[in-house]
């Protein structure tokens, strides 16, 4: 434990006085004389080591850091969540039961492959039934159209009769009403037809449906059916798997209003997982939502930026510790921020610790600074100590209060 100056020049005052009961003479005025020469000499001791103690830098209460040369970052921190980048969602069409499904969650897929069916019974009834109505249709039509040809041969019979005056007028127009009559039905037929080819291949479209293919390639990464669970899509399209691609994943980090401000598209910007807090991953600022979200009166912005996973050691959900590189100083000189002492805008002070334990104060120039570090331009070489703080130490002696008398020494 180090001993603090009070006690010290209590010690050395305690000794001083002891060897001088031995010496001193015996008579009364002899030894007040003498003894008021030693007072003097104990106090000019005690002077001389408090001044020699002030001109020393008691580096030993003090705190050093040795200036370095390292990389510094003016970052934006954040919290996020990895996501996959492609996604898609797939559901059914038709309402059903699942018939069967051909994968299950981690499953690889390739764009196209037949993933789950839907019971086609029904729709296949009813592709059946617009056929048969069709065919029946077809069949109507033909006859309509041979009556057709009927009426035009009547007709032009009368015309040509009325013509020679071999007809009458009413025979005539009753050709004509039929001729007219049968065209029209044909025109019935056909509209009919019309509505029954829509109708089939809306059937056949539903039918199709019952067949699910996956629409991109990917992994099978959440499934939210079971085989022979009935799915009903008349409300809403039932999600029966979730594919994704994960060989590059979206980060989507939170960033609060305070610090929006200092991104832009474009920045550089690097995370860290909770499962390995060593390896940085690196990404490149893309966009920055505008419209925000508040959690407990907190108002958050999502920012997000990509990152390369074909290596598959990223997954979904995982949290990520977010660094937004606002600037950063490759290869500076940098000191602790706690050694800095203000003067002005930007000179600072810093105390230097030279050679011969002497301190220096010394004006440099200060460039880039985080929460811990500061980037130094000018006035410090690596390898130079500074002060940084300096320790705790004993308290010193109370002084007395205004009006008390201080203490005396006692008489010798």
């Amino acid at each position: 434990m180090e001993t603090s100056v009070t006690e010290r020049e209590a010690d050395m005052t305690t000794t001083l006085l002891g060897r001088a009961r031995r010496l001193l003479p015996q008579r009364w005025g002899t030894r007040v004389a003498a003894l008021t020469a030693l007072l003097g000499i104990i106090a000019g001791t005690i002077y001389g080591a408090q001044a020699w103690m002030a001109r020393s830098p008691a580096t030993g209460q003090l705190v050093i850091a040795t200036v370095q040369r390292g990389d510094l970052e003016d970052t934006v921190t954040a919290t996020g969540i990895l996501q996959p980048r492609d996604y898609v969602d797939v559901g059914t069409q038709v309402s059903g039961q699942l018939k069967t499904l051909r994968v299950e969650i981690g499953s690889k897929v390739k764009a196209g492959q037949l993933i789950a069916e839907i019971d086609p019974t029904v729709y296949l009834a009813r592709v059946d039934a617009d056929q048969a109505q069709l065919r029946t249709q077809q069949a109507q039509l033909q006859d309509r159209q041979a009556q057709l040809t009927l009426a035009e041969q009547q007709h032009d019979r009368q015309v040509s009769l009325m013509k020679d005056n071999a007809t009458t007028e009413d025979a005539l127009q009753t050709a004509e009403a039929a001729l007219g009559s049968a065209r029209a039905q044909i025109d019935v037929l056909k509209a009919e037809i019309d509505q029954t080819q829509s109708t089939l291949r809306g059937d056949q479209a539903n039918l199709s449906y019952t067949k699910i293919y996956a629409p991109m390639s990917g992994t099978v990464v959440a499934q939210n059916a079971k085989q022979g669970q009935t799915l009903n899509a008349n409300q809403q399209a039932p999600v029966i798997v979730r594919i994704a691609d994960l060989s590059t994943m979206t980060v989507q980090a939170q960033v609060s209003e305070a610090d929006v401000s200092s991104l832009r598209s474009g920045m550089p910007v690097y995370f860290m997982t909770l499962g390995d807090a060593r390896k940085r991953w690196y990404g490149t600022l893309r966009q920055i939502n505008p419209t925000p979200e508040t959690v407990n009166n907190v108002v958050l912005y999502d920012a997000l930026f990509d990152v390369d996973n074909r290596a598959g050691a990223l997954m979904t959900q995982m949290t990520a510790q977010v660094f937004f590189v606002s600037t950063e100083a490759k290869g500076a000189v940098l000191v602790p921020v706690s050694a800095l002492r203000p003067k002005g805008a930007n000179p600072a002070v810093v105390r230097v610790v030279k050679s011969d334990g002497s301190i220096e104060q010394r004006q440099v120039r200060v460039g880039l600074v985080s929460r811990v570090s500061a980037q130094i331009l000018e006035g410090l070489e690596p390898g130079e100590q500074i002060v940084v703080g300096q320790r705790t130490t004993a308290p010193a002696a109370a002084k007395p209060a205004t009006g008390q008398r201080p203490a005396m020494a006692p008489r010798i």
